[in-house]
C-alpha cells in the first residue's frame, strides 16, 4: 500500500532514517521535506513531531512498556517509531487525542499493514488514559536514585545527566540542573550570523527578528527556513548558534592584530567558525588557514569558504602540525571534537548516539591536538581551545593538564568577555569560560584563552 505523503508520514520517514541508518535529523529532514513539498504549517510540524519524539525517546518507550502486551526491545522498529510519534503527539502537542490517535493508527495501517493496527491502537489508547504529568509522576516513583529520576523525567542517558550535575556544581549552580535538562527538550530559534565585511545584521532586524544580546553579528528568527535568505546562498550569513560566534571571536579579542599575522583553525569542519575568522582576517590582514582532516567535512569547508578565496585549505591530521609547523602561528583555534554534549537541544538523537565510553579516547584526542597547537604556536602567540561540552573531562581537566606540562599561561578570558560582550553576566572567580544553556541562552559552549 502506498503511503500518502502527510506531515506525520515524512515525521516517520525521518525517525527510520535516524534508528535504521544512523542518519542525523537534521540533515536528513530538510531534504525529505523539499522531496513532500508540504506547506510551511506542515513542514514545521512534521519536523517538531520527529525532532522532540527522538529527544523523548527513552521516556516515551518506559510509557509504552507500561501498557503494551510485549517489551519494546521486541516491537519491530519502524512500527515502535510509528507509536512513538502517536505517543508524542497525545502527551506533548496540541492534537485532540481521538485526532492523534486516529491518524497514527492510519499512518501505521498504510506503513505495515493491517495485522499491526490491533496492537498499535491499544497501546495508544491505554496512553491516552493519562495526562505526561501523570506519566512522568508515575515512572519517576518507580526509581530510587535521584539522577535516575532525573533522567527518565527529562528524557537523557544517566551518565550525561551526572556529568551535567558534575559542571554545574563546579560553578556552584548545581540547582539549575533541571532547567539545563529542561531546555535541551525545547527546540532552539534558529541563530545566524552576518560575517562582518560581507553583510549587518542590522539589515535583518525586522518582522520578529532579534539581535543576539552578546554577539555583535548575531540574530535570530522566530520561524521559517534560514535558506530562504539570499546572503545564506551567498555565503554572507550563516547559521551558527551565539556560543560559537563568541568562540571565534575570542580569539581575536584576546590582543590586536599585528601586521601580516598567520591564523590556524585546526579542526576547521563544518566550516562555521573558519567563516568567520576568514571574514575578520579579511578585516584585519592576517592569513588564515583552515584545515580539516576528514574528506567530508573538508568539502563542506570549502564550500562555507568560498566567498574567502584567499583562505588556504588543508586536509592533515591536526596532531601532525607541531611537527610539520613548529612555531609558525601567531592564532590558533581548536574547535576540538567532543561529546556534543552543549548543543542536546539542535542535535535530537546526540544523546543516544555517545556514551561514556567514548570520554576516553575523545580527551586524549583533545590533549594530543592541544599539545600539538602549542607546538605550532609562536611564543607570545594566542590559542583558543574550545569544545561544545560542559563535561569536566573535556574541558577544565584538559586546561589543567596542559598548564602542568606546558609553558603557558591561561588568560582571563571570563574577564575579557565581561568588558565586552557579556556586560558582566559570566561569572568573575574563573579565567575560562563556560556557557550554559540555561543561563546564557547559547549552546553550552567551553573555551579557554592561551598564550605561549
Amino acid at each position: 500500500m502506498r503511503v500518502a505523503v502527510t506531515a506525520r508520514s515524512v515525521a516517520l520517514d525521518a525517525l527510520n532514517k535516524v534508528y535504521l541508518e544512523d542518519a542525523y535529523a537534521n540533515l536528513v529532514m530538510p531534504s525529505l521535506l523539499t522531496q513532500a513539498r508540504l506547506p510551511e504549517r506542515d513542514g514545521a510540524f512534521a519536523q517538531e513531531l520527529a525532532f522532540s519524539t527522538i529527544r523523548w525517546q527513552v521516556t516515551y518507550d518506559r510509557i509504552i512498556d507500561q501498557v503494551s502486551s510485549r517489551p519494546v526491545s521486541e516491537i519491530e522498529v519502524g512500527l515502535l517509531n510509528g507509536i512513538r510519534l502517536g505517543v508524542h503527539q497525545l502527551l506533548q502537542m496540541r492534537v485532540p487525542a481521538h485526532a492523534a490517535i486516529n491518524e497514527t493508527v492510519n499512518l501505521i495501517r498504510q506503513s505495515f499493514g493491517e495485522k499491526v493496527v490491533g496492537f498499535a491502537n491499544g497501546v495508544l489508547r491505554r496512553i491516552s488514559e493519562r495526562d505526561i504529568s501523570d506519566w512522568l509522576d508515575l515512572l519517576e516513583a518507580k526509581e530510587q536514585n535521584p539522577t535516575a529520576k532525573l533522567a527518565v523525567r527529562y528524557s537523557h542517558p544517566e551518565w550525561i545527566v551526572r556529568a551535567l550535575q558534575q559542571a554545574l556544581k563546579s560553578d556552584g549552580i548545581e540547582d539549575s540542573v533541571e532547567a539545563l535538562l529542561a531546555v535541551n527538550n525545547i527546540p532552539a530559534l534558529v541563530t545566524l550570523i552576518a560575517l562582518p565585511g560581507l553583510s549587518s545584521r542590522e539589515d535583518f532586524l525586522h518582522d520578529g527578528v532579534e539581535a543576539t544580546p552578546a554577539s555583535p553579528y548575531g540574530f535570530t528568527i522566530p520561524s521559517g527556513d534560514p535558506s530562504s535568505f539570499d546572503e545564506i546562498r551567498l555565503g554572507e550569513v550563516r547559521v551558527q548558534d551565539e556560543g560559537s560566534q563568541i568562540a571565534g571571536l575570542a580569539l581575536v579579542l584576546g590582543r590586536d592584530v599585528g601586521f601580516d599575522e598567520k591564523w590556524l583553525d585546526m579542526c576547521a569542519g563544518p566550516g562555521g567558525k573558519a567563516s568567520l575568522l576568514a571574514a575578520l582576517a579579511r578585516q584585519s590582514g592576517a592569513k588564515l588557514t583552515a584545515n580539516e582532516v576528514q574528506p567530508h567535512r573538508l568539502e563542506l569547508v570549502s564550500k562555507a569558504l568560498r566567498p574567502f578565496p584567499e583562505v588556504t585549505l588543508m586536509g592533515e591530521d591536526g596532531r601532525a602540525f607541531g611537527e610539520t609547523h613548529p612555531e609558525y602561528f601567531d592564532r590558533i583555534l581548536i574547535d576540538a571534537p567532543c561529546t556534543g554534549l552543549g548543543a542536546l537541544r539542535r542535535r535530537p538523537e546526540a544523546r543516544w548516539r555517545k556514551s561514556a565510553d567514548d570520554l576516553k579516547s575523545l580527551c586524549e584526542l583533545q590533549y594530543q591536538l592541544l599539545e600539538s597547537a602549542y607546538r605550532a604556536l609562536k611564543p607570545g602567540g594566542l590559542l583558543l581551545y574550545a569544545t561544545c561540552s560542559p563535561h569536566l573531562s573535556e574541558t577544565t581537566a584538559v586546561i589543567s593538564k596542559a598548564a602542568k606540562t606546558m609553558d603557558l599561561e591561561v588568560l582571563d578570558l571570563s574577564a575579557l568577555l565581561n568588558t565586552t560582550y557579556f556586560r558582566g553576566s559570566l561569572p568573575a572567580n574563573r579565567k575560562t569560560v563556560q556557557l550554559y544553556t540555561q543561563r546564557d541562552g547559547t549552546d553550552c559552549m567551553f573555551m579557554a584563552l592561551i598564550s605561549k
